[in-house]
């Protein structure tokens, strides 16, 4: 699905991501780990296209995406989350959700009504379709973003700390959201997450340091020492 291969990236003359090597496999939840500042953010914005790779190779379904812009990099089935969620605050949550559909490369995009999929996977959206996003809770403005990015059908769903100051309650809903995706639509996941519960829904980590990857494994497979060494505030 996605494959990552000697990665280099650069802010001016700082060497920020350092040979990475990465693959995300289909209808897989891949989990990215490490403590702040390793450039976990960095390599999303890279795949995404936000961020120039100075050399190294990004192909999705095959297809190297270097040079794709990331509007069509969107419309090419990848979907992304950012950290901190970047909701329209003036816009209604209905109005976030039809953002979405501009992802999308067919007729479909101009849908006027949510699907019913998007309220099974995040019910409390269906009631707070009239309310300004930016009058949500943090927790309700993190599953509106995932829902926005559904929205736009991707294939492969990248995600950054998505459980980033949310309350433990929303979490768990986020969790069984993300998993129901995966299992019900062979959706991909890359993400970005430092709450252990979470990362261990993924089915593969790859964990970052110094801007390179230096561990990498089955999440069944996660030891009490990588979970200390990439996990530990």
């Amino acid at each position: 699905m996605l494959q990552v291969s000697g990665l280099n990236v650069y802010y001016g003359e700082s060497h920020i991501l350092r040979n990475v090597d990465l693959s995300v496999p289909q209808g897989q939840m891949v989990c990215l780990i490490g403590r702040n500042g390793v450039g976990k953010t960095t390599l999303l914005k890279t795949i995404m296209g936000l961020l120039p790779a100075r050399s190294g190779i990004i192909s999705f379904e095959g297809q190297l995406i270097n040079h794709c812009s990331p509007d069509r990099r969107a419309r090419m089935g990848i979907g992304y989350v950012p950290q901190g969620r970047e909701v329209i605050p003036r816009l209604s949550v209905k109005e976030n959700l039809l953002l979405g559909l501009e992802a999308r490369s067919d007729r479909s995009r101009n849908l006027k009504e949510i699907p019913e999929e998007i309220f099974a996977l995040f019910p409390v959206l269906k009631t707070m379709l009239s309310r300004m996003g930016g009058d949500l809770s943090g927790g309700q403005q993190q599953q509106l973003a995932i829902a926005r990015a559904i929205m736009g059908k991707p294939k492969l769903l990248v995600l950054d700390e998505p459980t980033e100051g949310i309350q433990p309650s929303i979490i768990l809903d986020i969790e069984a959201a993300i998993r129901q995706i995966v299992a019900a639509t062979g959706i991909s996941v890359l993400l970005v997450e430092q709450h252990l519960h979470f990362v261990k829904q993924a089915d593969s980590y790859y964990a970052m340091q110094k801007g390179g990857i230096v561990a990498s494994g089955s999440t069944k497979e996660l030891s009490n020492e990588v979970i200390q060494r990439f996990l530990s505030v």
